[in-house]
């Protein structure tokens, strides 16, 4: 047990030092979204590190670790090439710079290493399967799989509907409703919550393995509660106003759902 709380110091260590780099990377470049692609790798990283240096069950730790490490590589890459380079800075991070102030750079900073204490958090559930002394069975590898398939399927699915959305000039100013958007205001972050369970899976054999649900229990409290969906209808609201509004009204916030007839009046 203590080998484990040292190596997850260590890791602490590791990811605080690559959010200060990324800290100043993004004061330099204007663009401090650089943190959440830092959060989606960093992750990601640490899951394979466990699978590496870990001695559990071959089949336990290297499927978690692609699960992990694929799922990391296509957010994080999806977000340096959509929201980072070339970018406009994203609205939530404009918004804390100008109500922090003068004091924006110090409180950024701590920002950015409250995310650094998270990327650990994330990765806890990483730690059971990387330690398991049994490989996962047949069913658990093939519910995984699936859960991992329709998760990655669907956040890309909804990512390409909202940019081809955002690319058309006609819709500028407008909320997208095509596809999975007219079913979920969120749909990525449904899918990246569906994401979690995969771990669940896995696990749902291995000692100490009810600690996965940590996965999809934090993923589910930052995106409704947080970081995710309050920050991001806060900033819809204002670009948006009534369309959002009338959006919000018939529109299923997270789950998936058909969508309602708005009270609103369409202007």
């Amino acid at each position: 047990m203590l080998q484990i709380i040292l190596f997850i110091m260590c890791a602490w260590a590791f990811a605080a030092l690559v959010m200060t780099a990324m800290f100043f990377l993004g004061r330099r470049i204007g663009n401090m979204g650089v943190v959440d692609a830092a959060w989606a790798l960093g992750v990601g990283t640490l899951a394979v590190v466990y699978a590496l240096l870990f001695d559990g069950a071959p089949m336990s730790r290297w499927a978690m670790a692609f699960f992990a490490g694929a799922w990391s590589l296509r957010l994080g890459m999806h977000i340096v090439t959509n929201r980072v380079i070339g970018k406009p800075e994203d609205g939530r991070y404009r918004a804390l710079i100008e109500g922090w102030g003068d004091d924006a750079p110090r409180r950024l900073f701590f920002f950015f290493q409250y995310q650094a204490v998270f990327i650990v958090v994330f990765s806890l559930p990483f730690l059971p399967l990387a330690l398991s002394p049994e490989a996962p069975a047949v069913w658990q590898l093939a519910v995984a799989a699936m859960l991992w398939f329709v998760a990655i399927l669907g956040e890309t699915l909804a990512d390409r509907q909202l940019a081809q959305w955002r690319n058309n000039p006609d819709n500028r100013g407008r909320t997208c409703r095509a596809g999975l958007w007219q079913y979920s205001r969120h749909p990525n972050y449904f899918f990246e919550w569906v994401h979690w369970w995969t771990y669940v899976a896995l696990g749902a054999t291995a000692p100490f393995g009810w600690t996965t649900l940590i996965g999809p229990a934090l993923m589910l409290l930052f995106l409704y509660r947080v970081t995710g969906i309050p920050y991001t209808e806060k900033q819809a609201l204002k670009s948006r106003g009534d369309d959002y509004r009338n959006y919000q009204q018939s529109v299923s916030a997270f789950f998936p759902w058909f969508p309602r007839k708005s009270t609103m009046v369409d202007n």
